[in-house]
Formats: structure tokens, C-alpha cells, sequence
């Protein structure tokens, strides 16, 4: 699988994968403990309990022997498993081209974690979908669990660009309605937008019953400002320039970035969501550890 060359998925990263199999069935762990079942008959199945027959039952499904013992009709019921699905929503927006250690930027990091993610659960015979987003819906791909479906994804995350102003819980109202079967959301951002607009946006999701987790991607320049005197910052959406000394704005800037984060986390975990602050100056191997913790 995926033995083409590909800029986020190496053949370096595929031999260090061999060590996380299971990090995408821990993303589900708690919900669908890596897989979900559906009563069904058929192959790879399991007895799961019997049950009263009422009209319009389907016959086949008698137990007979069950009937010869007690002169009443019972079914037997089974579960089958089904493939998980993955999806994946990667922030594309243009704070996400922003490192101070160029070419690498917060984008590369997350394409290098989205591509692995995508491996991993086709690798385990489920499906992953991807959405491209900024401020809308740049690119989709429904779910699949082919070879051709993740270089197909991996195409889309090396063509893939920086784009317009951030707006994740936009890019999440939207989405909603394309995923027609519940599973497990990853959202990859740097969440530069309004937390409480965020989980307002995920809600339909949480009362659908997806497990939602939130890779919050930032440079160790943002999380800290670094000491660099009279400098210009410029926004990378808006293209609002400020001219100020570092001095004069690192005790502020560290209390409102965080008060932003503490905000994510705080209620990520009023809302039963999983929350992971990924610095790009850690390996993104990183946040599968997390997760098999």
C-alpha cells in the first residue's frame, strides 16, 4: 500500500508506522472500541442474544431447536462487524502557512499527521474521508478505504496550499451534511476563531454520536512570543500590519494565547471532545503516543 513516493508519506514514515497500528482504533476507543457493530446475518458474525418472534420477522431466522424446546418462536440475532469511518477536517487557511522557520509551516505539520491518520485507518481496513477547509469547503473526499482512495488523498495534501481567512466553525456547518454515517472527526487547526462558535458548530455532530477529536497545530513562536524588540506583525489573513516592541506586548500575548487555549480545553472537556495542543517543534508521531496513551 502507497508505495509511490509521496511528500507526507515516505517510506521512512510507513516503516515507523508499523509501530502505531493501533492508534486509529485508540481514536475510537470509548465509542466504538475500533469497530462498530450492526445486527445482521451473515459472514463474520457473532451471536449477539435471542429474541421473541412478532409478524413480520423474517422466518429464516427461527431458531427451531429453540421452538422444539420450549413450543414458542425465537429468533437468533447476530452482530457484524463494519468498518469504521475516519474523517478528517484539515484547516488550510492562510495562518496555517505561517512558520517563522521556513518552508516548514504549521500546513506541513498537519499534512505529515493527516496523511499518516489516512494510512493508518486504510491500512486497518476501514475508511477515511478528507476535507479540505478555510473559510469554506475547498476539497472533498468521501470516505474510502482503497489503495487508489489514499493516493488519491495524498495528491490532494501535496497540491494543497495555504488559502483564504479561517473560519472552522463555518467550514463545520457545512460539512455536516456530507457525512452521512457517524464515526470518528478529527479536526486538524490552528483554531484561530471564536471557541464557543467552534462547539456550537461540532454540537450536531456530538448529538449524532461522533467522536470528535481537536489537533490543535501551532508554532512554538505562537504559543510564545518570542523576543525580537521593534518588529512589524502582519496578519496573514487580513494583511493588517502592526509595528510594536516585543517587550511591550509578551506579558499580554502570553495571557490571551493562554486564555485562548485554556478555553479550547476547558470545554472540550465540558463536551466530551478530545483535546491535544500539537507544537510543530515536536515530531507528529507525537500525537499518535497521545493517543495510544
Amino acid at each position: 500500500m502507497a508505495t509511490a513516493q509521496h511528500k507526507y508519506l515516505r517510506p521512512e514514515d510507513i516503516r515507523q508506522l508499523a509501530s502505531y497500528e493501533f492508534a486509529a482504533k485508540a481514536l475510537a476507543e470509548g465509542y466504538l472500541s475500533g469497530r462498530h457493530r450492526s445486527r445482521a446475518r451473515g459472514a463474520s458474525t457473532e451471536f449477539h442474544e435471542y429474541r421473541q418472534f412478532v409478524a413480520g420477522d423474517d422466518r429464516a431466522l427461527i431458531d427451531w431447536r429453540a421452538f422444539a424446546r420450549s413450543d414458542r418462536l425465537y429468533l437468533r440475532t447476530f452482530e457484524q462487524e463494519t468498518n469504521l469511518e475516519c474523517h478528517i477536517f484539515l484547516d488550510s487557511s492562510a495562518s496555517m502557512g505561517f512558520d517563522p522557520k521556513a518552508p516548514s509551516t504549521k500546513l506541513d505539520y498537519a499534512s505529515f499527521f493527516a496523511a499518516a491518520l489516512s494510512y493508518l485507518v486504510i491500512h486497518r481496513g476501514d475508511r477515511v474521508s478528507l476535507q479540505i477547509f478555510d473559510q469554506r469547503i475547498r476539497e472533498f473526499f468521501p470516505p474510502g478505504g482503497t489503495t487508489r482512495h489514499l493516493h488519491g488523498i495524498l495528491g490532494a495534501l501535496e497540491k494543497n496550499r495555504p488559502g483564504e481567512a479561517t473560519s472552522a466553525a463555518e467550514a463545520l456547518k457545512r460539512s455536516f451534511p456530507l457525512l452521512r454515517r457517524r464515526g470518528t472527526l478529527v479536526v486538524i487547526s490552528d483554531f484561530f476563531d471564536d471557541p464557543a462558535a467552534i462547539f456550537s458548530a461540532l454540537s450536531p455532530y456530538l448529538h449524532r454520536g461522533f467522536k470528535v477529536h481537536l489537533v490543535h497545530v501551532l508554532t512554538p513562536a505562537e504559543i510564545k512570543l518570542p523576543p525580537r524588540g521593534l518588529a512589524t506583525f502582519v496578519d496573514m489573513e487580513s494583511g493588517e500590519r502592526l509595528v510594536a516592541h516585543t517587550d511591550n506586548l509578551e506579558a499580554a500575548y502570553r495571557r490571551a494565547m493562554a486564555d485562548h487555549i485554556s478555553g479550547l480545553r476547558t470545554l472540550a472537556h465540558r463536551r466530551g471532545v478530545s483535546y491535544l495542543l500539537a507544537p510543530t517543534d515536536t515530531s507528529y508521531f507525537a500525537i499518535f503516543d497521545h493517543l495510544m496513551r
